[in-house]
């Protein structure tokens, strides 16, 4: 495998698009074609433009198959890759080179084929779409247009290889790529059952009559003007000229950074001082406005070329990169409104920069356009998110009449505060599974996958979707005995590994679950029967979640089990000490009513000190569910601080009336902090709810939502403080800083010498409570170092025969869902069974799944949540989706339940893109099954894959678990998978369009 992609022959491509279309109904893995209507036509350079989105020069507009699977999802403006003087093998590109699961970086800027292929690429592209446009009645023939792309000086472009390219792109007549191309299609004309002789007769050789000029960095504006100049006088061409967000100064791009969340993002003045100056740049534009208008030429500006930022945390293996996406449109809608001001909207403004389904309109709207996209493209939904802009853009016929300034102003000053681009608080949690990905049947629902107790997450999602709550209350229960409180409070990990989040936001699962359980609650509970329990009895000692828990599938299962509480009433530290405006008494009430449903005994007010004394009343096994109950201490040099969770026990037992004067102050970043800090603002004769923690936001353990909860309710926020002591009403703490990143990409944090005060007449720590030690080794049961039971890893179970530790008590604080998957794990011990089934979650109609696929849809209704499922475990296809190649392709294969998903080595340059979404820990491009074009690139390889020796014969060369095999289907012997071998089979019978 290297990292150079082999262009297809014309043929080739014209036979995969009719065969996949013809079998498949599909483009390149695009199942949703656009179909333009001539109402909606634009007019730019002279020529129609059925919609005015496209991809920008970049990964999509690199291949021909590229540029076709753009064009069949809705693009008509094509700003094909840069050409260069620099290209093929003699272009330095690190690799990988994108990195985009949120904003996007990349470290490649033109295209990486050598420029006669590019100009070979593009040709054959022109004469493809004009075929699809007819033959699948997407549109007219001519209604799309190609702007070509050059950089980087004026030697450059003037050279007869860069010359060349741009007189061919003019007119491709004479080229032998124009000239086979045709040739082709006039012979096989009957292959087709719309396109005539004389449409393909019709293809006009004139491919280009419009250029985008790109800048290097640190370029003098009097050559970008030569050049500007050189290509509108002499080539003749609709000219636009890229500008950089660098002209909008280092203070502006600095400041706007900082308050959206992108402090991290790190970049100095050098690029703002050596690039094209504002001063320079407007009367320059004002020039070149005034030629083109006298040559009867269209010209403006590209918002935006590159915004360069340096690698700090190893994003990329490079020491510079670029930043696109959500961080980059506040940079770029802020220069496009400027210069919409300066110009009074006189000057054509093309864009790209953050531009996505959420606010193109509002973009085009405001008289911008074309606008090219990159980032959104390179997410799941790929290419198929473009048929929703296009949709979206469709308002009739247009021509530029300008851009409205304050329409411009209006998106920038908005940007700022957008949700869609503004950065969240915290990074962004793995959305990676523990595991490696499969070569077959790989498809899996991360939420499931994510969820410790594995909830059937995607079955009552279409359950709930459907109105059957009840059914969907079922699925619920067999694995779930709290749903309220999960449905409330949980920390709710499959959300966080939803596929959603890199389309907009999680599908609302814990909101779902909620609904769920409103609406089947009532009917689940009359139909529970508390069985004959019998065997072996079971004492559960701890009423929390975790002892709940243990005893609901204990009892579930027809086993006796019996909690012991020490207190007066179940629900452990949800009952006694999370705040009532998280959660109610009633929603715990019914979850407590839930799990003893099926004949639990509990026995309040008791307290187990000896497991010797339960052994002798009968018990043959013992969970211990006991919490993590030994407080956490906060040593200050002088004064003491209040355990948070004792704080929290009085403020919900007191309703709020706990006298801890005026100014209080939080110690911790967690869940727990948080909590008491909110708690803190709300209790009576509180002024100030203070929050002091060592690091900033971004690092503190809490998640988000608790996070910005705190913040929305008024506690004070005190960063990068370390407490040191508490006298006179005041907390004297140390001031922190954060480090430079360190190799691994982390930040740690000194001490800077000084220090600061804080009002303070009560000081809260929240610093995580500990397991109860004492009582575990009181027990005869072994702990380690860190004071916690010793247990088998697949049991649970102790050093004591018999006795087997859960939840909090065993790990220390973690979340009720893991309390749960714990108290499950060691009823199945003592039953010797599974305590719960797994629900088929198969989706019979995958159409259905489908239309989803690349559309953006927000909804706060959780009812309505489940129609944005994306249905992961029966569609994935992510690394197809996000691989602008087409790389990565989900084939059918007859007797295998799901599509599969092989890679194709000689189409993949290994930008690494599909790594950042594939949900295993993994790289599909390197672990996936591989088809190579030869057994040169086979040898060139560690990937595990095949190479097709002979087509009719299906036989194939072989490398699977590193040892190389010559397979042939008529072998009925193979250590080869059967999965794989239909793999091969199927690619030379039904895909042999794949085989180069």
């Amino acid at each position: 495998m290297g990292d150079r992609m082999t262009p297809m022959p014309f043929p080739q491509l014209v036979e995969w698009v009719m065969k996949e279309h013809d079998d498949k109904g599909t483009v390149f893995g695009v199942y949703r074609p656009y179909q333009a209507k001539a109402e909606n036509d634009r007019k730019i350079f002279g020529r129609t433009l059925e919609t005015p989105v496209g991809p920008a020069a970049g990964p999509h507009t690199q291949l021909t198959q590229n540029i076709a699977a753009a064009y069949y999802a809705g693009s008509r403006f094509f700003e094909l890759k840069t050409v260069q003087i620099i290209d093929g093998e003699d272009l330095p590109v690190s690799k990988p080179c994108i990195k985009a699961d949120d904003e996007c970086y990349n470290c490649e800027w033109s295209t990486e084929l050598y420029v006669p292929q590019a100009q070979e690429e593009y040709i054959k592209a022109w004469f493809l779409l004009s075929v699809m446009a007819k033959e699948y009645g997407l549109g007219a023939m001519d209604g799309f247009q190609f702007n070509m792309s050059v950089g980087y000086d004026l030697e450059g472009i003037k050279s007869p290889k860069i010359d060349l390219f741009i007189e061919s792109m003019k007119d491709a007549k004479d080229t032998e790529t124009y000239k086979n191309c045709r040739e082709y299609l006039l012979e096989n004309v009957s292959m087709f059952k719309h396109v005539t002789k004389e449409d393909i007769e019709g293809i006009s050789s004139n491919i280009c009559n419009s250029v985008t000029l790109s800048t290097l960095h640190g370029c003098p504006p009097q050559e970008i003007e030569r050049i500007a100049t050189y290509l509108i006088e002499v080539k003749g061409l609709h000219t636009f000229i890229k500008c950089n967000p660098t002209l909008l100064g280092y203070e502006f791009a600095r400041k706007t950074m900082d308050e959206m969340g992108y402090d991290y993002v790190a970049f100095g003045d050098f690029h703002f001082l050596d690039d094209l100056q504002y001063k320079d740049a407007i009367p320059m534009l004002q020039r070149l406005m005034k030629l083109a208008g006298e040559k009867n030429l269209e010209f403006g500006v590209k918002i935006t070329n590159t915004f360069p930022v340096d690698v700090k945390q190893n994003e990329l293996p490079s020491e510079e990169m670029y930043m696109s996406g959500k961080s980059l449109y506040p940079l770029s809608i802020s220069l496009a409104a400027k210069l919409a001001k300066e110009f009074d909207g006189q000057l054509r403004i093309s864009y790209s920069g953050g531009a996505d389904y959420h606010n193109i309109k509002s973009i085009v709207d405001a008289g911008i356009w074309p606008v090219t996209v990159a980032t959104t493209l390179l997410k799941p939904g790929g290419y198929q998110r473009l048929d929703q802009m296009a949709s979206e853009l469709e308002c009739g016929s247009v021509e530029f009449a300008g851009v409205d300034a304050e329409k411009a102003a209006k998106l920038a000053e908005a940007a700022i505060t957008d949700e869609h681009h503004v950065k969240a608080v915290k990074p962004l949690p793995s959305r990676k599974m523990n595991k490696p990905v499969p070569l077959t049947d790989c498809y899996v629902a991360p939420c499931k996958e994510g969820c410790p107790i594995h909830q059937d997450v995607t079955t009552y999602l279409q359950l709930s979707g459907a109105g059957r709550y009840e059914e969907a209350m079922k699925v619920i229960a067999e694995k779930n005995p709290l749903p309220f409180i999960t449905g409330t409070i949980c920390a709710h990990n499959c959300m966080s590994k939803c596929n959603r989040n890199f389309y907009e936001d999680p599908v609302n699962i814990r909101g779902v679950k909620l609904v769920c359980a409103e609406g089947g609650y009532d009917a689940l509970m009359k139909e529970i029967k508390a069985g004959e329990l019998k065997g072996k009895k079971t004492a559960v000692v701890g009423g929390g979640p975790a002892g709940l828990a243990a005893a609901y599938f204990l009892t579930k299962n027809g086993c006796p089990a019996t909690i012991y509480e020490a207190g007066d009433s179940l629900g452990g530290v949800v009952k006694h000490v999370i705040p009532g405006f998280r959660i109610s008494d009633e929603a715990i009430a019914k979850d407590v009513a839930l799990a003893t449903a099926y004949g639990a005994e509990v026995k309040l007010n008791t307290r187990v000190e000896s497991l010797e004394d339960l052994k002798k009343a009968g018990y043959d096994y013992i969970i211990l569910a006991t919490g993590a109950s030994t407080p956490g201490v906060l040593k200050l040099e002088a004064g003491e601080a209040m355990n948070a969770l004792d704080f929290l026990a009085q403020f919900k037992a007191n309703d709020g009336n706990v006298n801890i004067g005026k100014n209080v102050v939080v110690i911790g970043g967690g869940n727990t902090a948080m909590d008491t800090a909110r708690a803190v603002k709300k209790t009576k004769g509180v002024e100030h709810s203070y929050l002091v923690y060592r690091r900033t936001k971004r690092f503190m353990p809490a998640d988000e939502e608790e996070l910005v909860m705190a913040v929305e309710d008024g506690v004070e926020f005190k960063e990068l403080l370390s407490p040191v002591k508490l006298e006179n009403g005041k907390l004297i703490c140390s001031v922190m800083k954060l480090s430079d990143y360190d190799a691994s990409g982390r930040r740690g944090v000194s001490e800077t010498g000084e220090t600061v005060e804080i009002p303070a007449d009560t000081v809260i720590a929240a610093v995580g409570e500990q397991v109860p030690t004492d009582f575990l080794k009181a027990n005869g049961i072994n702990v380690n170092d860190r004071g916690r039971a010793m247990v088998n890893e697949e049991t649970l179970e102790t050093s004591v025969s018999g006795v087997y530790a859960i939840g909090d008590g065993l790990y220390g604080p973690k979340t009720v869902v893991e309390a749960m998957r714990d108290a499950r794990m060691a009823a199945e011990a003592i039953i010797g069974a599974k305590a719960a089934r797994d629900f088929d979650d198969t989706v019979e109609d995958l159409g259905k799944l489908y239309d989803r696929r690349g559309v953006l849809a927000e909804t706060k209704e959780f009812k309505e949540d489940s129609t944005r499922c994306l249905g992961c475990s029966n569609i994935c296809e992510n690394c197809a989706e996000v691989c602008p190649n087409r790389a990565n392709i989900a084939i059918h294969v007859p007797g295998m339940a799901k599509h599969q998903i092989i890679h194709v080595d000689y189409m993949c340059n290994e930008c690494g893109n599909c790594k950042s979404f594939c949900p295993y820990d993994s790289a599909p491009y390197l672990d996936k099954f591989t088809l190579f074009a030869n057994e040169a690139d086979m040898e060139n390889s560690k990937n595990q894959g095949f190479v097709v020796l002979d087509r009719a014969a299906v036989s194939c060369k072989v490398r699977y678990l590193g040892n190389m095999y010559t397979w042939n289907a008529a072998d009925s012997d193979s250590v080869i998978p059967e999965g794989l071998r239909k793999v091969m089979e199927t690619v030379c019978k039904d895909y042999d369009y794949l085989l180069a």
